[in-house]
């Protein structure tokens, strides 16, 4: 019945911090934007940011167990590199490069401005 995700919304407080997030310290094309809906080229599944979302007070511990929220995965090459980067481009990670015992990834997590997981993974061998 379905074939792939066509699509991953995230609904963001503020469109122009979100863009400058994602196409500027991120490095993802941009495809389009306009004050209400941005899309991004992200391969098959295009990663869209809607905005007029209501800005929410930082979460106390870890929001990976909360119900009903959800992150964003990139695969890539080397993560160490990837971290330094963006690291240096002023992105605030919540976990540095960390070897994921039993899964076969060394992982590295980021938030975006609103407080989204965004995570970075490299499949070691």
């Amino acid at each position: 019945m379905f074939k792939q995700i066509d699509y991953t919304m995230v609904i963001v407080s503020d469109m122009q911090r979100s863009i400058e997030f994602y196409r500027d310290k991120l490095g993802i094309p941009l495809k389009f934007q306009s004050p209400d809906w941005t899309e991004f080229l992200t391969g098959t599944n295009t990663l869209a940011l809607h905005g007029g979302g209501i800005p929410q007070p930082p979460r106390v511990g870890s929001a990976d167990k909360d119900a009903g929220t959800c992150s964003i995965g990139f695969n890539v090459e080397d993560v160490d590199k990837t971290y330094e980067e963006l690291k240096a481009k002023g992105v605030n990670f919540v976990m540095p490069p960390t070897q994921r015992e039993g899964e076969g990834i060394k992982l590295a997590v980021c938030i975006d401005p609103d407080g989204l997981p965004v995570s970075f993974a490299q499949l070691i061998s």
